[in-house]
């Protein structure tokens, strides 16, 4: 690094320089800390006894060369502030720390594991005209050794469980939640501690990199969740970390978010490189595909309110990040969880855009689920809920996601959202996924929403796995399953930004609350129909082009998805009507069907 470079706000490899690196048989040790009247090491090294670090020519570096450390070591830094105070921190570019409530900096050789997972890095792509299928998880709560409080898997663990599940159930990326060092469990990873330390919760830096090469020598992207607006209070970690508020706002009414713990301040060139030098620190040295970056609303706007206007220097900072990321690593993904209706999000920024190559629709998703948690009487009244994300789809590249946040809090899971009592959520939950599955955009699912999970996450236990053993969960995990493989097969289910790929059939029919969908593709065209009414509709009919006949691929109301229908039944036939080919359903209340329209030769 370039320590010009840092001060102008242009590093992205920060890390390289500050932290602790062996040189040699010793180490230097570097902290940034500019308002500090002294900076000293305690450590394993020197037997916890206070050693001084050197400031050279009002840099705002201290630092110390020729510490007789290994690797493995704790350590930390104590500041000592201009008011008088003395605080002891782990170190901000610390590569590994201690299982909490432990907060010293481990030494760690972030250079020393070999990956093999070339072939994956040289084929990677950002999915735009392929399938991009995500299964977000927590990986302290997917599953667990055992109920006790650390019965945790190691990251080398639980990939092999994980590539065995994410095969079966045809995803194509996990996504996992944020594994920088926090110290509350209960924040999960939101309230971040050590943004260049993976957790010590699930093993070493050296087991994460595993378990994402193994990942990807499996065919399975890994994308990290990254928190780059707020950090957590803890008094080691980097609130007022020279004194001062160095990474933090000074004042208040900007400085703590809703959550509670401190907002970034980025109109210090010093805190954005920090912050995007842990952006590519994640992709470059743990092979991460991608980086889903929290709460994007709250860089866009202050304190994620359109009302109090834009912050330019967040805004500058996302553009500058991004466009060099996209530069460092054309392949990976910068996903944005952005709730707000900013234009551009995924423009380029040589467009006038943000540069993320895609953004979670939440506005999908909240009508989507306010519609089927409403009463189907009051369908027909809400019917173009389910039509007004087609209004702006195109404006954006969007993610559709049933993520983590729509399970916890006394929200009620995906499939309890689903109105009515028990037995009437399954059919409406499989006929919502199938919705899901013909709208464009990319997929995300959170972890249990594939098995129909009725319990709330909890950070502390793993997934309600033994419902499985119940017909009617094991059979809407089956039905899941059987849209995933769909999603990869079908290229039509792919091309989602090409607005010739998508057409409403029909989306006309309030009172009955049918919707008619079609996606084309170059081999295929796939035409799907919904009744999201609680009443069986005997005849409706969608038009065919001369010569086109109807492949029945998948009725979400079989009985071997626990429906009512028998596979064999019939329900569907193609006829004419004043000489035109039209295709006529009897479709079942809360259920879809779809099709594979076929081109006969005349």
């Amino acid at each position: 690094m370039i320590l010009q470079d840092f001060y102008d706000g242009k590093a992205f490899d920060a890390y390289e320089y500050f932290g602790a690196h062996k040189e040699n048989s010793t180490f230097t040790f570097r902290t940034y800390a500019p308002a500090a009247r002294k900076v000293t090491i305690i450590g394993e090294f020197n037997g916890w006894q206070e050693q001084d670090m050197y400031q050279e020519a009002q840099s705002g570096v201290f630092s110390i060369s020729g510490v007789p450390a290994d690797y493995g070591m704790m350590y930390k830094y104590c500041i000592y502030g201009n008011d008088g105070s003395r605080q002891e921190h782990c170190d901000p570019y610390g590569f590994f720390m201690e299982l909490r409530p432990g907060a010293c900096s481990i030494t760690t050789d972030i250079k020393k594991y070999r990956f093999h997972d070339e072939e994956w890095i040289q084929s990677r792509s950002v999915n735009y005209d392929k399938p991009l299928n995500i299964y977000e998880l927590h990986l302290g709560s997917w599953k667990k050794k055992s109920e006790e409080e650390t019965g945790w898997y190691s990251y080398s663990e639980i990939a092999n469980l994980l590539i065995d599940y994410v095969r079966e159930n045809g995803y194509t990326h996990i996504e996992v939640m944020p594994i920088s060092e926090h110290p509350f469990d209960g924040s999960w990873g939101y309230q971040n501690t050590g943004f260049f330390a993976p957790t010590s919760r699930y093993g070493t830096p050296d087991e994460l990199k595993e378990m994402i090469d193994k990942l990807h020598q499996a065919g399975i992207g890994v994308i990290l969740d990254f928190v780059p607006v707020h950090f957590a209070v803890d008094g080691y970690g980097l609130k007022k970390y020279d004194g001062t508020c160095l990474y933090e706002y000074p004042s208040e009414d900007v400085g703590t978010s809703e959550w509670g713990s401190c907002n970034f301040i980025y109109s210090r060139r010093e805190v954005r490189c920090f912050i995007q030098s842990s952006a590519n620190y994640w992709i470059k040295e743990f092979h991460f595909d991608g980086l889903r970056m929290d709460a994007v609303s709250r860089l866009i706007y202050w304190q994620g309110d359109e009302s109090r206007g834009e912050n330019g220097e967040s805004i500058e900072f996302l553009k500058v990040m991004n466009k060099e990321l996209k530069r460092l690593h054309p392949t990976a993904m910068i996903i944005a969880e952005d709730s707000s209706h900013y234009e551009g999000v995924t423009k380029s920024v040589d467009m006038g855009g943000l540069g993320f190559d895609y953004k979670w629709d939440l506005g999908w998703m909240h009508d989507t689920l306010e519609y089927f948690q409403t009463g189907p009487e009051y369908r027909p009244r809400d019917y173009h809920k389910l039509t007004f994300s087609m209004m702006y789809f195109y404006n954006e590249r969007f993610i559709l996601a049933f993520s983590h946040d729509e399970g916890v809090h006394g929200k009620a899971t995906i499939l309890q959202k689903m109105n009515g009592q028990y037995d009437s959520k399954f059919p409406q939950a499989r006929a919502m996924y199938l919705y899901m599955l013909m709208h464009p955009g990319k997929k995300l699912n959170f972890m249990a929403n594939e098995i129909g999970q009725l319990r709330e996450w909890d950070e502390k236990r793993e997934q309600d796995w033994d419902i499985l053993k119940y017909p009617i969960h094991g059979a809407f995990h089956q039905y899941m399953i059987g849209l995933n493989k769909l999603y990869t097969y079908y290229s039509a289910l792919q091309d989602d930004y090409n607005i010739n790929n998508f057409r409403w059939a029909d989306c006309n029919q309030n009172d009955s609350c049918i919707y008619a969908i079609m996606r084309f593709g170059a081999k295929a065209t796939l035409l799907a129909i919904f009744n999201f009414s609680d009443k069986d509709c005997t005849s409706y009919s969608v038009p065919l082009k001369e010569g086109q006949k109807a492949k029945l691929l998948l009725n979400s109301n079989w009985e071997r998805f626990n429906g009512t229908i028998s596979q064999r039944r019939r329900m569907h036939k193609t006829e004419k009507n004043n000489g035109h080919p039209k295709l006529t359903v009897k479709i079942s209340a809360f259920s879809g069907m779809l099709f594979e329209i076929k081109q006969l030769k005349l």
